[in-house]
């Protein structure tokens, strides 16, 4: 079967929730495990986005990079300066 890239805008790589998760920890450096993703799909919006290819959980790694991103604050120089961000 053929992915028509006009279809469905453009094809991106879809990751598994093990490697999705290995994606994570090693572009951003903030641990992720198949766990947390696994938990975030079934309680949370706030999760990555994924499709589903029968009963496997694919992730775009685009979707991937938005959501580590969010979840990463501003650039500081002091952590009194981060407590101003939080606020």
């Amino acid at each position: 079967m053929e992915i028509d890239p006009e279809e469905n805008g453009s094809v991106d790589r879809l990751l598994r929730r093990k490697e999705a998760a290995q994606y994570v920890t090693a572009t951003y450096g903030f641990p992720c495990s198949p766990n947390t993703l696994a938990k975030l799909a079934c309680v949370s919006s706030d999760g990555p986005p994924f499709r589903m290819a029968g009963r496997i959980p694919l992730y775009p790694q685009d979707g991937l990079d938005a959501w580590a991103r969010s979840k990463i604050g501003p650039l500081v120089r002091s952590t009194s300066e981060h407590a101003r961000h939080a606020a």
